[in-house]
């Protein structure tokens, strides 16, 4: 990795950063022009910064929205999250866990790939 840039560790924090604060054009600064994301095994849900644009925007409509890393692992460019993430769903507020996969070249995220574990609701009141 040139020292031009920033560690793939140091950009995808920034981009986590970015999601916990809900600001799309700080996310958007952490991603490729180009990006693409995923569902995995390789279902494409967003690309380029129009489309990553109005993901995150609907996603952040969500007032209870966390992602809180749980542990991080580094392979060269290649960062993967195990996050758990509060949310609301259709049924209503509670957890899932994701394991999130980055490509990171020169400074930013190429590719972004979700794997979406177990879900838990909230008890109801």
């Amino acid at each position: 990795m040139s020292q031009l840039y920033p560690s793939p560790e140091i950009v995808v924090q920034r981009q986590l950063d970015a999601y916990n604060a809900r600001d799309v054009d700080a996310i958007l600064t952490t991603y490729a022009p180009d990006a693409r994301q995923f569902e995995f095994p390789g279902k494409l849900v967003a690309s380029g910064h129009d489309e990553i644009r109005v993901r995150m925007a609907q996603r952040f409509l969500e007032n209870n929205l966390h992602a809180k890393l749980v542990r991080r692992e580094v392979i060269g460019h290649l960062v993967i999250d195990y996050e758990d993430i509060t949310r609301t769903f259709p049924e209503g507020t509670g957890q899932l866990e994701m394991i999130a996969i980055y490509e990171v070249k020169d400074g930013l995220i190429h590719s972004a790939s979700v794997i979406a574990g177990a879900r838990t609701l909230d008890a109801s009141l």
